[in-house]
């Protein structure tokens, strides 16, 4: 068997960290076993050793995958083995993708893959945070030319303490649960939710990662030090060229700083930038396709990107302006409705400048929450946000698929960063769903999605505890010199240095997700663009409650009326009935939907009808069958059948009793059908409930003693 290399670390009492790496996966140039508890994920890296220079971005992918036999289980549906990735595995992806991403060179071609498989789950230590950990350590054993080792945490919170990599267990407890990717000396991406937490515990949340984060990056060191660290990689960075960049800022510079100075309107200030494109390969190139320093059209185009790049940071930087003429902590114009769509149960518009997001809501029952079939999590959702992303939005023409990641990821953040405000279910049984179409994009339309998707709900009738807002922060630093910018454009985030995307409630902040580009982001400065970010949600909901200041008090007339009441959990098979008779033939008098659960030995009904009297007619049913029969008590009943010894009758829907013949008369009763037929109506008192549990009832207190009520 042959001897591997491992390097341990315990992040806190009982919680150590293992990577291990010589093993498996040897063809790989970087391969890595991590494990925290019983957990563990292999984590590879192959880098290709052909460039592909025609391609004007890195093609980095990243897989992160859970395999059920991880955890002793057999994948659900009529397929028996994984299919595409699922919401977990894009979301995990990305966030190692965006944590390895800007530490590779500019202009490196050279395709890369990373996959993260999970090989074994335990109950209680989550993957995801495994991957990143791994992805690094396989890049740096594969000498990739890579700016790390990084590294990736969870944080939680309980009971005031926070908690570096938090169990499944205490995560139910915590309410912080934070994702921190970091190298030594910076943080470079945040993801997460919180319990309107201030900026001041955001901070401190950050601090207790890095710490982490160092601890990480220091054993990586030690594990490709003592295995032996591979060749350096070759490659050959394919960036436009210094002097290129020189000619074209002298032959364009003025005319950059005017247009990036004048009036901004989006589609005039991008047909600008291409229009100063082509004069600048115009004058270079003239009709040849290439100058005699040997540059193309294409590397003049991206020296006039490099030259706008400067004329706007400079601008920003040192003149304190931004494109569109705003201040560094303004917020563009806002406008919203709400009630947009007359058959949804909920809708709204929010704009913000030139993004613009329609959110609709549908309220459904329990029948229409979203299975979970995952390794570490198998909770029906019954809260969950879709976002999409059309063409139109930025004025492009191509073909609509599926969803891409960074829809899902943007889906996902707007779902956090509201579902902390959600009433709780026991209060609001419904399954909620919120649909947010963006409709014009030029700056974080995940952020206006929050947005939008608040006033939604209010508008649907949800009561939600508090109005979620969001905004995006930008950050550009040039040496010493640095601006803060509030509600970024689309522009902006391109050539800034940070992206960073924070949402919450004027109370505090309920998720954020941040991309830091630059290293050295001081605590300071990072305090300093949370709460300018506070300050701007706060803008924000000042005209979100101009527009609707609090949730509705009733449901559109489309939504279904949900009750829920409990019964005692030995009832509810007496209300489903043998093969769901009686359910269904409740269902079907009524019209009402009826579905049942036990919690906590407890059984929860919940009555979905379109009217009040459906529902009614429901619960009636309902609490007839779950009622207990007391002895002295009167009934109007249901002859149901007839016996040469008496009746038999339904006093309750599934509660049936004996009339003894002698009970159905003062006098003599020779015959049974002499005095009632089957269907009939009849008034009885309730005598006798037997230790096995059969009644006997009495018809003679509803008849008088001299003369009987028979049909004679």
């Amino acid at each position: 068997m042959p001897e591997g290399t491992t390097k341990s670390i315990e992040l806190a009492p009982g919680k150590t960290l293992s990577i291990e790496t010589g093993r498996l996966a040897k063809q790989a140039d970087g391969a890595v076993m991590v494990r925290l508890g019983d957990t563990m994920a292999l984590c590879t890296a192959v880098l290709d050793d052909r460039p592909k220079p025609d391609q004007g971005f890195f093609p980095l992918t990243v897989d992160y995958r859970e395999n059920f036999a991880s955890g002793g289980r057999i994948p659900g549906g009529f397929m028996k083995r994984e299919g595409r990735s699922n919401d977990k595995e894009i979301l995990t992806s990305r966030l190692v993708d965006r944590a390895v991403r800007p530490l590779f060179p500019d202009g490196f071609r050279h395709e890369t893959q990373i996959i993260c498989f999970v090989f074994s789950a335990d109950d209680e230590n989550d993957a995801d945070i495994l991957a990143g950990v791994g992805a690094s350590a396989a890049l740096m054993l594969a000498n990739a030319p890579f700016d790390g080792p990084i590294a990736e945490v969870r944080v939680g919170r309980v009971e005031g303490e926070f908690v570096i990599n938090p169990t499944i267990s205490e995560l139910e407890e915590s309410d912080v649960n934070l994702i921190v990717a970091g190298k030594k000396d910076a943080i470079v991406m945040v993801e997460g939710e919180m319990d309107e937490i201030s900026e001041e515990e955001m901070v401190d949340a950050l601090d207790v990662a890095h710490d982490a984060i160092r601890k990480l990056c220091e054993i990586q060191e030690e594990l490709v030090a003592e295995a032996g660290q591979k060749e350096p990689f070759q490659y050959e960075q394919y960036v436009v060229d210094d002097e290129l960049v020189d000619t074209v800022r002298d032959l364009i510079s003025g005319r950059m700083r005017e247009h990036v100075n004048s009036p901004y309107d989006k589609k005039k200030f991008y047909g600008g930038i291409d229009e100063i494109k082509e004069e600048a390969v115009e004058k270079l190139l003239g009709d040849d396709d290439t100058t005699a320093e040997g540059y193309d059209e294409s590397d003049i185009k991206e020296a006039v990107s490099a030259v706008e790049k400067e004329a706007m940071r400079e601008m920003i930087v040192k003149h304190g302006r931004r494109i569109d003429d705003r201040g560094r902590d303004e917020v563009r114009d806002i406008w919203s409705e709400v009630g947009t769509l007359p058959r949804a149960h909920g809708s709204s518009v929010f704009t913000r400048g030139e993004t613009q997001v329609l959110a609709t809501v549908t309220l459904g029952t329990s029948k229409d929450v979203q299975p979970v079939d995952q390794i570490f999590d198998q909770e029906d959702k019954r809260f969950f946000l879709h976002y999409r992303f059309p063409p139109f939005c930025v004025g492009e023409a191509r073909f609509l698929r599926g969803p891409g990641r960074r829809e899902i990821g943007h889906g996902m953040l707007a779902e956090r960063a509201l579902e902390g405000q959600l009433p709780d279910h026991d209060d609001f049984p419904y399954t909620i769903r919120v649909n947010t179409d963006v409709l014009e994009s030029n700056g974080s339309s995940s952020m206006a999605s929050v947005c939008s998707g608040a006033l939604a709900l209010m508008d649907a009738g949800v009561p939600l505890k508090k109005p979620v807002a969001g905004i995006a922060m930008g950050l550009i630093k040039e040496g010493d010199d640095t601006a803060i910018l509030t509600d970024i454009l689309g522009t902006e985030d391109h050539l800034g240095d940070m992206d960073f995307k924070i949402t919450g409630t004027r109370d505090g902040i309920t998720a954020c997700q941040m991309d830091i580009k630059i290293s050295g982001l001081s605590r300071d400065l990072m305090l300093q663009a949370l709460k300018q970010a506070r300050d701007a949600r706060s803008t924000i909901l000042d005209g979100m409650e101009q527009t609707l200041a609090q949730p509705r008090h009733s449901l559109s007339p489309h939504a279904p009326r949900l009750t829920q009441i409990t019964i005692d959990s030995d009832f509810i098979g007496a209300v489903i009935g043998p093969g769901g008779k009686v359910i269904k033939g409740i269902q079907a008098d009524t019209g009402a939907s009826i579905d049942i659960e036990e919690r906590d030995g407890m059984g929860y009904v919940t009555i979905a009808a379109s009217d009040q009297e459906a529902s009614d007619a429901a619960i009636e049913r309902i609490k007839n069958i779950v009622t207990v029969p007391e002895a002295g008590e009167d009934y109007d009943g249901t002859v149901k059948s007839i016996k040469g010894f008496g009746a038999i009758i339904e006093i309750m829907p599934g509660r049936e009793g004996l009339l003894h013949i002698s009970e159905i008369d003062h006098g003599y009763v020779e015959k049974v059908e002499d005095y009632m037929q089957v269907g009939d109506k009849v008034k009885v008192r309730l005598t006798e409930v037997r230790d096995d549990g059969k009644l006997r009832l009495t018809r003679k207190p509803f008849v008088s003693k001299s003369n009987g009520s028979g049909r004679r």
